[in-house]
């Protein structure tokens, strides 16, 4: 996990442009055409990786799985046999909670997850290992909010995964076990075709149920086009769905 964590952190943005930066700074004696290259290159990068458009538009790239419309969950309900949703990471001993709790995404996962169960009266299965190989795992938080602060049961845990490939492969080994073979898949929007895709590989027949789009109108002053932090992390959340896409069939065919 290190070593994949340490080059996964160098190459996507914002980590390979800074290195853009400063192999242009090493370079600006040497090579000064290829220097300023890399200085343009890096700047450029992060400063529409800070951009509120260019989430917009990314995320319509990305984001190809409509959503589930309101009217249709009954009927989906009826063709699906369980609800499965995939965590999304943890925050580390909360002082406010006094405890680990499920991040803010993962969170909003769960809301909809729970409302999809409440609506179907179908079983949910959380999916989600141990963060960083630190308990406790993601699933095992994803259950205990589910009940919290949504009154909704958890049947199954699938607490083994690291990556959303073993999330459907560990998933479908429960679910099969019990009989189920068609899932109500609840994920982040730009999550979700990487999702659906290893879930399908492993022979579950899924009914995409995605939530969290950010590819619609950012509402932001002057369209979108001033910088913003929180750009940053979410163009480099949707670049590295690309990349997975691209990727996932190379490693897992």
């Amino acid at each position: 996990m290190p070593i994949r964590y340490l080059f996964k952190q160098l190459l996507l943005p914002p980590g390979g442009l800074l290195l853009l930066l400063l192999v242009g700074w090493w370079l600006r004696r040497r090579a000064p055409r290829l220097a300023a290259g890399c200085f343009v290159a890096g700047f450029g990068g992060l400063w529409l990786m800070s951009l509120p458009v260019t989430v917009e538009w990314a995320a319509r790239q990305v984001e190809t799985e409509p959503a589930l419309a309101r009217s249709d969950w009954a009927r989906a309900g009826q063709l699906a046999q369980a609800i499965v949703v995939l965590g999304a990471g943890r925050e580390q001993a909360d002082p406010g909670w006094g405890s680990d709790q499920p991040s803010h995404i993962a969170l909003e996962r769960l809301r909809y997850a729970s409302r999809l169960a409440k609506s179907t009266g179908l079983p949910i299965l959380a999916s989600g290992g141990l963060h960083y190989g630190e308990p406790p795992s993601e699933a095992l938080l994803a259950a205990e909010a589910l009940q919290r602060d949504f009154s909704t049961q958890t049947r199954w845990l699938e607490e083994r995964s690291r990556t959303t490939w073993e999330n459907a492969v560990e998933s479908a080994e429960i679910l099969k076990a019990a009989g189920v073979e068609r899932v109500l898949l609840v994920t982040s929007a730009s999550h979700m075709p990487r999702a659906r895709w290893c879930f399908e590989q492993v022979g579950l027949q899924v009914i995409p149920a995605p939530m969290g789009f950010l590819g619609v109108p950012n509402g932001r002053p002057f369209g979108g086009w001033l910088p913003e932090s929180k750009a940053i992390w979410q163009n480099g959340a949707l670049l590295n769905e690309a990349a997975g896409l691209l990727l996932y069939p190379l490693l897992y065919p």
